[in-house]
């Protein structure tokens, strides 16, 4: 079958596509046929060996993807029957025209859901509920600040506010980017770096009480600085590359205000069950349509590293995802 590899850990550019051998599902795994993988923040880190998790070459890329079941294994234990669609989501392993993925991390694809929308659900998704509930305590009808909120992990963000019943208001770089956030849900927006005052006016003085920060970089001083009392800086990664930012702890004290970490992936995939629970508490918000991923880009398999391109060089809208088959 056919495979995206990272062969040499030198970029997306030396990422190939291979002749491997079909998976060997374990005893808790499901075999599924990919449909779409979504295109993901850790997958170029991998092409470079600059992730926490560092598999030896070659190894085949894809952090989400979307498909059908061929093997469901044990159905009593899984849960799935051949032939249902689902979603999932793993380190790596995806991007390839078959995947053996625990049944944990596996989860039933709605008939709403289009395989693309399923491919751009499961990491994206699974983390801004993290952020928002679990790390950000976020509570009904307050207010969310978006900061990459045109890409992947923000327009989940926006929607997963909204459908906890909050504000969200965005922060993009250019009218384009705002037309996306807006129609991914968004219920204001703002243009540019400079964007505190707005957001002060936006919220008549008070401020926002959670900023959702995926960009780090010269924004995030700006982002305390945009807090209500007793807000919460969810730290999601640093999409700007301008390096790690500093906190002045006396801000936090002066304003009764919290910065916190988001890392889900590791927090999930050590509490077997977790997940499954997190998709549960996400199916409503399916159904009503307040999730629905937006799509950007499409791209076929062989393209995968130029998906990986575009991402790196922020030129993409919402998820882009990759066409298996």
């Amino acid at each position: 079958m056919k495979a995206v590899q990272v062969v040499t850990l030198t970029g997306p550019g030396d990422i190939e596509v291979r002749e491997v051998d079909p998976p060997q599902p374990g005893p808790h795994d499901v075999l599924v046929e990919v449909h779409s993988v979504g295109i993901a923040f850790p997958d170029l880190l991998l092409s470079r060996g600059e992730y926490q998790f560092k598999p030896e070459p070659p190894f085949t890329l894809g952090v989400d993807f979307a498909g059908v079941v061929i093997d469901p294994g044990h159905p009593e234990s899984s849960g799935f029957t051949a032939g249902q669609r689902v979603a999932g989501v793993n380190l790596h392993g995806g991007a390839a025209e078959q995947v053996a993925n625990p049944s944990v991390f596996t989860f039933a694809l709605p008939d709403s859901m289009s395989y693309d929308e399923g491919a751009a659900l499961p990491m994206n998704y699974l983390t801004a509920l993290f952020a928002l509930e679990e790390r950000g305590g976020l509570r009904d009808r307050e207010t969310v600040l978006v900061h990459g909120a045109a890409g992947g992990v923000g327009t989940a963000t926006i929607q997963v506010a909204r459908g906890l019943g909050a504000r969200t208001i965005a922060v993009v770089s250019t009218e384009e980017k705002a037309a996306f956030a807006r129609a991914a849900g968004a219920d204001e927006v703002v243009i540019g770096p400079d964007f505190k005052d707005a957001v002060k006016e936006l919220t008549g003085g008070k401020g926002v009480d959670v900023v959702v920060d995926v960009v780090g970089g010269d924004a995030f001083t700006d982002s305390l600085r945009c807090l209500a009392e007793q807000g919460r800086v969810l730290v999601v990664g640093f999409a700007a590359g301008q390096g790690i930012p500093e906190v002045k702890v006396n801000r936090l004290l002066l304003g009764n205000t919290d910065v916190r970490g988001v890392g889900w992936g590791a927090y999930a995939m050590a509490r077997p069950g977790y997940m499954q629970k997190q998709w549960h508490r996400l199916a409503p918000m399916i159904e009503s349509g307040v999730v629905k991923p937006p799509i950007g880009a499409t791209y076929d398999l062989a393209d995968f590293g130029r998906a990986l391109v575009d991402m790196d060089e922020r030129r993409t809208l919402g998820k882009s995802v990759v066409r298996v088959c």
